[in-house]
């Protein structure tokens, strides 16, 4: 389990860790465009604004426009918002479904260790893309909502185990073992005396259930499968790829939802591996 560490310790420690603060930097740059952009730009997305369709940016069209004459810039910064509310909804539904049920497994142990797991388990072995597929067939109208609502719940498995795990290893602490004894409940045990020691743990999770919401939101999209009424970066490479944007030359169609879909997702990934060295003190020694 990765260590914790205190308030004043860990703004120094991680003031002075490059790879955290390089990270986190992308990932506020891209959510200040995100939150910011929309107030930049006064055309729709759906809008056909360029009788000459496919054009390269320009002072009128920051990021140029698709063979439909849709401002690409407009539809970027919405999709970076979508972006954003999967990685969050969808990422944290996804850790509190796995912290609900991997402190439950992990602290109960026994009976309700075993059906908890089988649970886990059927979930994930679930074939996600059929269900899609099955929901996408009676659902005519998908919004961003119900694609972080269907994240949150198949995305949860993996996290639930590596939280039982830790949890399995503490339960049998001194300081659980004084909390029980002194009447303690156990739901008030496991979120005031097993969940703080493991919060450095639980933050490098939502993180990596965050990107990994996103990527899944991107791919869900560029297949057909997400929202139909919103626009999304992973909408933006499909429809892209759809009008052969690749062929007419159109880089500025299909490049900046994937660049940004790649930062924000690697970002994340360093941010983690930042983290990871601030809360150890063994790999911080070492770098």
């Amino acid at each position: 389990m990765t260590p914790s560490v205190p308030g004043r310790e860990f703004l120094y420690f991680a003031w002075r860790n490059g790879k955290l603060r390089f990270g986190l930097a992308l990932v506020l740059f891209f959510l200040g465009v995100a939150l910011l952009g929309p107030l930049l730009t006064h055309y729709p997305p759906l809008a056909y604004l360029n009788p000459l369709g496919a054009e390269a940016p320009s002072a009128t069209y920051w990021l140029g426009t698709t063979c439909f004459g849709q401002d690409v810039y407009t539809q970027f910064v919405l999709g970076l918002r979508a972006a954003f509310l999967v990685g969050l909804l969808g990422g944290g539904m996804a850790t509190l479904i796995g912290m609900l049920i991997g402190f439950m497994a992990g602290y109960r142990g026994g009976l309700v260790d075993e059906v908890l797991n089988v649970l886990t388990n059927v979930v994930l072995v679930i074939p996600t893309f059929a269900v899609l597929l099955i929901a996408a067939a009676y659902l005519q109208v998908r919004s961003v909502l119900m694609e972080c609502l269907f994240i949150g719940l198949t995305a949860w498995p993996w996290a639930a185990r590596a939280i039982r795990a830790q949890t399995f290893s503490l339960r049998t602490r001194d300081f659980v073992d004084l909390a029980r004894l002194s009447g303690m409940r156990p739901l008030k045990i496991v979120f005031t005396e097993i969940a703080p020691n493991m919060l450095s743990y639980l933050v490098m999770t939502f993180i990596l259930q965050f990107g990994g919401a996103i990527l899944m939101a991107a791919t869900l999209d560029f297949i057909g499968l997400g929202p139909t009424n919103a626009q999304s970066l992973g909408l933006m490479m499909q429809t892209a790829v759809l009008w052969g944007a690749l062929p007419l030359g159109a880089w500025w169609w299909f490049i900046p939802p994937g660049l940004a879909i790649t930062a924000i997702v690697g970002a994340l990934y360093v941010m983690n591996v930042g983290l990871d060295d601030v809360f150890n003190p063994r790999l911080r020694e070492r770098s």
